[in-house]
Protein backbone atom coordinates (compact mmCIF):
# COMPACT_ATOMS: atom_id res chain seq x y z
CA UNK A 1 0.00 0.00 0.00
CA UNK A 2 2.47 2.36 0.90
CA UNK A 3 5.28 1.73 -2.07
CA UNK A 4 3.86 4.60 -4.47
CA UNK A 5 3.85 7.42 -1.96
CA UNK A 6 7.33 6.73 -0.97
CA UNK A 7 8.13 6.83 -4.69
CA UNK A 8 5.85 9.98 -4.82
CA UNK A 9 7.09 11.96 -2.50
CA UNK A 10 11.17 10.73 -2.98
CA UNK A 11 10.52 12.45 -6.46
CA UNK A 12 8.38 15.96 -4.96
CA UNK A 13 11.04 16.87 -2.96
CA UNK A 14 13.47 16.05 -4.97
CA UNK A 15 16.00 13.30 -4.22
CA UNK A 16 16.31 11.56 -7.26
CA UNK A 17 17.31 15.16 -9.29
CA UNK A 18 19.49 16.28 -6.30
CA UNK A 19 21.70 12.71 -6.61
CA UNK A 20 21.82 13.68 -10.55
CA UNK A 21 22.62 16.44 -10.16
CA UNK A 22 25.27 15.70 -7.79
CA UNK A 23 27.48 13.62 -9.93
CA UNK A 24 28.42 11.78 -6.73
CA UNK A 25 26.83 9.49 -4.37
CA UNK A 26 25.67 11.77 -0.61
CA UNK A 27 24.94 10.82 2.45
CA UNK A 28 21.35 11.08 3.82
CA UNK A 29 22.65 14.09 6.17
CA UNK A 30 24.30 15.98 3.04
CA UNK A 31 20.23 15.60 0.91
CA UNK A 32 18.18 16.66 4.18
CA UNK A 33 20.52 19.40 4.43
CA UNK A 34 20.36 20.61 0.86
CA UNK A 35 16.70 19.64 0.30
CA UNK A 36 15.87 20.85 3.69
CA UNK A 37 14.04 17.87 5.68
CA UNK A 38 14.40 16.53 8.95
CA UNK A 39 17.95 14.08 9.33
CA UNK A 40 15.56 11.18 10.32
CA UNK A 41 12.60 11.63 7.96
CA UNK A 42 15.20 11.56 5.17
CA UNK A 43 17.41 8.79 6.56
CA UNK A 44 14.34 6.56 6.48
CA UNK A 45 12.73 7.56 3.27
CA UNK A 46 16.16 6.88 1.45
CA UNK A 47 16.39 3.48 3.22
CA UNK A 48 12.55 2.61 1.80
CA UNK A 49 13.98 4.20 -1.71
CA UNK A 50 16.76 1.54 -1.85
CA UNK A 51 14.33 -1.37 -0.67
CA UNK A 52 12.22 -0.44 -3.77
CA UNK A 53 15.61 -0.24 -5.70
CA UNK A 54 15.22 3.19 -6.73
CA UNK A 55 18.17 3.97 -5.11
CA UNK A 56 21.55 2.01 -3.92
CA UNK A 57 23.05 2.48 -0.77
CA UNK A 58 27.01 2.25 -0.35
CA UNK A 59 28.63 1.59 2.93
CA UNK A 60 32.21 3.64 3.68
CA UNK A 61 33.54 4.77 6.64
CA UNK A 62 32.04 7.96 6.70
CA UNK A 63 28.59 6.40 6.71
CA UNK A 64 26.20 5.31 3.95
CA UNK A 65 26.18 7.10 0.14
CA UNK A 66 23.23 6.85 -1.60
CA UNK A 67 22.61 7.09 -5.55
CA UNK A 68 20.09 6.73 -8.10
CA UNK A 69 19.22 3.40 -9.98
CA UNK A 70 19.07 3.84 -13.45
CA UNK A 71 15.51 3.28 -13.05
CA UNK A 72 15.17 6.47 -11.55
CA UNK A 73 17.85 8.41 -13.45
CA UNK A 74 15.69 7.41 -16.40
CA UNK A 75 11.75 7.97 -15.19
CA UNK A 76 11.87 10.00 -11.95
CA UNK A 77 14.25 12.86 -12.55
CA UNK A 78 12.60 15.77 -14.36
CA UNK A 79 15.14 16.54 -17.06
CA UNK A 80 15.01 13.38 -18.50
CA UNK A 81 13.61 12.93 -22.01
CA UNK A 82 11.45 9.70 -20.48
CA UNK A 83 10.71 11.32 -17.23
CA UNK A 84 7.56 10.36 -15.51
CA UNK A 85 7.47 13.10 -12.95
CA UNK A 86 4.68 14.90 -13.90
CA UNK A 87 2.57 11.78 -14.02
CA UNK A 88 4.13 10.71 -10.84
CA UNK A 89 3.12 14.04 -9.63
CA UNK A 90 -0.43 14.12 -10.77
CA UNK A 91 -0.75 11.04 -9.04
CA UNK A 92 0.29 12.30 -5.62
CA UNK A 93 -1.61 15.24 -5.12
CA UNK A 94 -4.91 14.49 -7.17
CA UNK A 95 -5.61 10.71 -8.13
CA UNK A 96 -4.92 9.41 -4.61
CA UNK A 97 -7.78 11.70 -3.03
CA UNK A 98 -10.12 10.04 -5.12
CA UNK A 99 -8.83 6.72 -4.29
CA UNK A 100 -9.61 8.13 -0.43
CA UNK A 101 -13.01 7.01 -1.36
CA UNK A 102 -13.24 4.11 -3.16
CA UNK A 103 -15.61 2.68 -0.83
CA UNK A 104 -18.14 5.50 -1.74
CA UNK A 105 -17.43 4.98 -5.28
CA UNK A 106 -18.06 1.27 -4.85
CA UNK A 107 -20.86 2.11 -3.27
CA UNK A 108 -22.31 4.46 -5.52
CA UNK A 109 -21.02 3.81 -8.79
CA UNK A 110 -19.62 7.28 -9.69
CA UNK A 111 -16.56 9.58 -9.46
CA UNK A 112 -15.53 11.11 -5.86
CA UNK A 113 -14.79 14.90 -7.15
CA UNK A 114 -17.32 16.23 -4.66
CA UNK A 115 -15.64 14.23 -1.67
CA UNK A 116 -12.34 15.18 -2.64
CA UNK A 117 -12.47 18.30 -3.81
CA UNK A 118 -16.10 19.79 -3.11
CA UNK A 119 -16.78 20.10 -6.45
CA UNK A 120 -19.82 18.75 -8.81
CA UNK A 121 -18.41 15.19 -10.25
CA UNK A 122 -21.57 15.77 -13.17
CA UNK A 123 -18.10 17.07 -15.55
CA UNK A 124 -15.79 15.04 -14.82
CA UNK A 125 -13.27 17.08 -17.03
CA UNK A 126 -14.63 20.25 -15.79
CA UNK A 127 -13.35 18.42 -12.17
CA UNK A 128 -10.12 17.72 -13.82
CA UNK A 129 -9.15 21.14 -15.32
CA UNK A 130 -11.21 22.90 -12.41
CA UNK A 131 -7.76 24.91 -12.36
CA UNK A 132 -5.22 26.12 -14.60
CA UNK A 133 -2.34 24.61 -12.55
CA UNK A 134 -4.41 21.40 -12.26
CA UNK A 135 -4.79 21.40 -15.77
CA UNK A 136 -1.31 22.18 -16.40
CA UNK A 137 -0.24 18.63 -14.36
CA UNK A 138 -2.55 16.44 -16.12
CA UNK A 139 -1.27 17.39 -19.29
CA UNK A 140 1.88 17.49 -18.59
CA UNK A 141 1.41 14.00 -16.80
CA UNK A 142 -0.20 12.70 -20.01
CA UNK A 143 2.72 14.29 -21.76
CA UNK A 144 5.21 11.55 -20.13
CA UNK A 145 3.03 9.09 -20.26
CA UNK A 146 3.06 9.10 -24.50
CA UNK A 147 7.14 9.52 -24.36
CA UNK A 148 7.80 5.96 -23.36
CA UNK A 149 4.02 4.64 -24.87
CA UNK A 150 3.68 6.51 -27.99
CA UNK A 151 5.81 4.78 -30.49
CA UNK A 152 4.42 1.60 -29.53
CA UNK A 153 0.81 2.29 -30.53
CA UNK A 154 1.50 3.81 -33.64
CA UNK A 155 3.92 1.71 -35.15
CA UNK A 156 0.89 -1.06 -33.93
CA UNK A 157 0.03 -0.83 -37.65
CA UNK A 158 1.44 1.37 -40.22
CA UNK A 159 -0.43 4.27 -40.55
CA UNK A 160 1.61 5.65 -43.37
CA UNK A 161 -1.33 5.70 -45.97
CA UNK A 162 -3.48 8.34 -43.65
CA UNK A 163 -2.16 11.80 -44.25
CA UNK A 164 -4.82 14.00 -42.62
CA UNK A 165 -5.30 13.41 -39.01
CA UNK A 166 -7.30 14.25 -36.24
CA UNK A 167 -6.52 13.79 -32.46
CA UNK A 168 -9.74 13.88 -30.56
CA UNK A 169 -8.50 15.09 -26.92
CA UNK A 170 -4.70 15.63 -27.90
CA UNK A 171 -4.05 17.67 -24.90
CA UNK A 172 -0.23 18.60 -24.80
CA UNK A 173 0.58 17.10 -28.06
CA UNK A 174 3.14 14.46 -27.30
CA UNK A 175 1.51 11.46 -29.47
CA UNK A 176 0.75 14.00 -32.34
CA UNK A 177 4.48 14.97 -31.87
CA UNK A 178 5.54 11.28 -32.18
CA UNK A 179 2.90 10.11 -34.92
CA UNK A 180 4.38 13.85 -37.54
CA UNK A 181 7.83 12.26 -36.46
CA UNK A 182 7.10 8.85 -37.49
CA UNK A 183 4.86 9.41 -40.33
CA UNK A 184 6.41 12.50 -41.78
CA UNK A 185 4.30 12.76 -44.89
CA UNK A 186 0.98 13.28 -42.07
CA UNK A 187 -0.49 16.47 -40.68
CA UNK A 188 -2.13 16.10 -37.26
CA UNK A 189 -4.92 18.70 -36.01
CA UNK A 190 -4.71 18.14 -31.88
CA UNK A 191 -8.77 18.91 -31.04
CA UNK A 192 -9.81 19.88 -27.30
CA UNK A 193 -11.03 22.08 -25.51
CA UNK A 194 -10.19 25.86 -26.19
CA UNK A 195 -8.25 26.11 -23.17
CA UNK A 196 -6.71 23.00 -23.53
CA UNK A 197 -5.38 24.33 -27.19
CA UNK A 198 -4.34 27.51 -26.46
CA UNK A 199 -1.86 25.84 -22.92
CA UNK A 200 -0.83 23.31 -25.47
CA UNK A 201 0.12 25.93 -28.09
CA UNK A 202 2.35 28.18 -25.44
CA UNK A 203 3.87 25.58 -22.98
CA UNK A 204 3.87 22.38 -25.02
CA UNK A 205 4.22 22.20 -29.03
CA UNK A 206 6.90 24.30 -30.83
CA UNK A 207 5.76 27.06 -33.02
CA UNK A 208 8.30 25.47 -35.80
CA UNK A 209 6.42 22.61 -35.63
CA UNK A 210 4.25 23.10 -38.51
CA UNK A 211 2.74 19.83 -39.63
CA UNK A 212 0.92 20.70 -36.02
CA UNK A 213 -2.35 22.52 -36.13
CA UNK A 214 -5.07 22.62 -33.34
CA UNK A 215 -8.85 23.06 -33.41
CA UNK A 216 -10.44 24.35 -30.62
CA UNK A 217 -14.13 22.75 -29.67
CA UNK A 218 -15.62 19.88 -27.54
CA UNK A 219 -16.57 17.01 -29.90
CA UNK A 220 -19.59 15.69 -28.12
CA UNK A 221 -21.10 18.95 -28.99
CA UNK A 222 -19.34 20.86 -31.63
CA UNK A 223 -19.21 19.43 -35.51
CA UNK A 224 -15.91 16.95 -35.98
CA UNK A 225 -14.10 18.00 -39.05
CA UNK A 226 -13.59 15.32 -42.13
CA UNK A 227 -10.42 13.24 -41.71
CA UNK A 228 -8.50 10.54 -43.34
CA UNK A 229 -7.72 8.99 -39.92
CA UNK A 230 -8.77 9.88 -35.87
CA UNK A 231 -6.81 8.85 -32.80
CA UNK A 232 -8.69 8.39 -30.00
CA UNK A 233 -6.12 7.34 -27.13
CA UNK A 234 -7.32 6.92 -23.90
CA UNK A 235 -10.59 8.91 -24.69
CA UNK A 236 -13.27 6.07 -25.00
CA UNK A 237 -12.26 4.70 -21.44
CA UNK A 238 -13.48 7.86 -19.47
CA UNK A 239 -17.28 7.79 -20.65
CA UNK A 240 -20.22 4.87 -20.47
CA UNK A 241 -21.18 2.96 -23.24
CA UNK A 242 -23.74 5.42 -24.68
CA UNK A 243 -21.16 8.40 -24.41
CA UNK A 244 -18.63 6.39 -26.72
CA UNK A 245 -21.22 5.42 -29.17
CA UNK A 246 -22.20 8.87 -29.85
CA UNK A 247 -19.00 9.89 -30.64
CA UNK A 248 -18.11 7.56 -32.30
CA UNK A 249 -21.04 7.68 -34.55
CA UNK A 250 -19.71 11.41 -35.12
CA UNK A 251 -16.29 10.34 -36.12
CA UNK A 252 -17.72 7.90 -39.00
CA UNK A 253 -20.25 10.54 -40.21
CA UNK A 254 -17.44 12.44 -40.56
CA UNK A 255 -14.52 10.15 -41.38
CA UNK A 256 -13.41 10.03 -45.47
CA UNK A 257 -14.17 6.82 -47.24
CA UNK A 258 -11.86 4.24 -46.54
CA UNK A 259 -10.14 6.59 -43.78
CA UNK A 260 -10.42 4.96 -39.77
CA UNK A 261 -10.35 5.41 -36.54
CA UNK A 262 -7.01 4.40 -33.78
CA UNK A 263 -8.21 3.64 -30.43
CA UNK A 264 -5.74 3.37 -28.20
CA UNK A 265 -6.57 2.00 -24.84
CA UNK A 266 -5.31 -0.56 -22.23
CA UNK A 267 -7.12 -3.92 -22.80
CA UNK A 268 -8.99 -6.17 -20.67
CA UNK A 269 -8.65 -9.96 -21.19
CA UNK A 270 -11.62 -11.03 -22.53
CA UNK A 271 -13.09 -13.02 -19.43
CA UNK A 272 -11.68 -9.61 -17.44
CA UNK A 273 -8.93 -11.90 -15.60
CA UNK A 274 -6.18 -9.46 -16.35
CA UNK A 275 -3.82 -7.46 -16.73
CA UNK A 276 -3.57 -6.06 -13.23
CA UNK A 277 -2.70 -2.88 -14.42
CA UNK A 278 -5.32 -2.68 -16.48
CA UNK A 279 -8.11 -3.72 -13.70
CA UNK A 280 -6.53 -1.07 -11.55
CA UNK A 281 -7.12 1.18 -14.35
CA UNK A 282 -10.89 0.55 -14.21
CA UNK A 283 -10.90 0.87 -10.75
CA UNK A 284 -9.11 4.75 -11.71
CA UNK A 285 -12.06 5.16 -14.30
CA UNK A 286 -14.85 4.55 -11.04
CA UNK A 287 -13.03 6.96 -9.13
CA UNK A 288 -12.10 9.86 -11.49
CA UNK A 289 -14.25 9.45 -14.72
CA UNK A 290 -17.54 8.20 -16.08
CA UNK A 291 -16.17 5.17 -17.84
CA UNK A 292 -14.31 2.12 -17.94
CA UNK A 293 -11.21 -0.21 -19.17
CA UNK A 294 -13.04 -2.71 -21.50
CA UNK A 295 -12.04 -6.25 -23.69
CA UNK A 296 -11.49 -5.63 -27.63
CA UNK A 297 -14.30 -7.10 -27.71
CA UNK A 298 -16.22 -4.63 -26.69
CA UNK A 299 -14.67 -2.17 -28.18
CA UNK A 300 -15.29 -3.83 -31.59
CA UNK A 301 -18.53 -3.75 -30.66
CA UNK A 302 -18.70 -0.26 -30.30
CA UNK A 303 -16.65 0.46 -33.36
CA UNK A 304 -19.41 -1.66 -35.20
CA UNK A 305 -22.43 -0.15 -33.82
CA UNK A 306 -21.41 3.06 -34.89
CA UNK A 307 -20.42 1.93 -38.54
CA UNK A 308 -16.51 0.92 -38.83
CA UNK A 309 -15.69 -2.42 -40.16
CA UNK A 310 -12.39 -4.89 -40.44
CA UNK A 311 -11.43 -4.27 -37.32
CA UNK A 312 -7.68 -5.24 -36.17
CA UNK A 313 -6.56 -5.87 -32.36
CA UNK A 314 -2.78 -5.40 -31.47
CA UNK A 315 -1.68 -5.77 -28.20
CA UNK A 316 1.77 -4.41 -27.74
CA UNK A 317 2.76 -6.01 -24.53
CA UNK A 318 3.02 -2.40 -22.65
CA UNK A 319 0.66 -0.27 -20.96
CA UNK A 320 -1.61 0.54 -24.01
CA UNK A 321 -2.35 -1.51 -27.10
CA UNK A 322 -4.10 -0.56 -30.30
CA UNK A 323 -7.72 -1.05 -32.11
CA UNK A 324 -8.38 0.27 -36.03
CA UNK A 325 -11.25 0.09 -37.39
CA UNK A 326 -12.24 1.36 -40.70
CA UNK A 327 -15.12 3.07 -42.78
Amino acid sequence: FPYPQVMFTACELGVFDLLLESGEPLSSDAIAARLGTSTTGMERLLDACVGLKLLAVELTQEGALYRNSEISNIYLTKSSPKSQYHIMMYYSNTVYLCWHYLVDAVREGKNQYERAFGISSEDPFGAMYRSEEEMLKFMAGQNSVWSICGRDVLTAFDLSPFRQIYDLGGGGGALARECVSLYPNSTVTIYDLPKVVQVAKEQFTPPEEHRITFHEGDFFNNSIPEAELYILSKILHDWDDDKCRQLLAKVYKACKPGGGVLLVESLLNEDKSGPLETQLYSMNMLVQTEGKERTAAEYSKLLKAAGFGEIQVKRTGKLYDAVLGRK
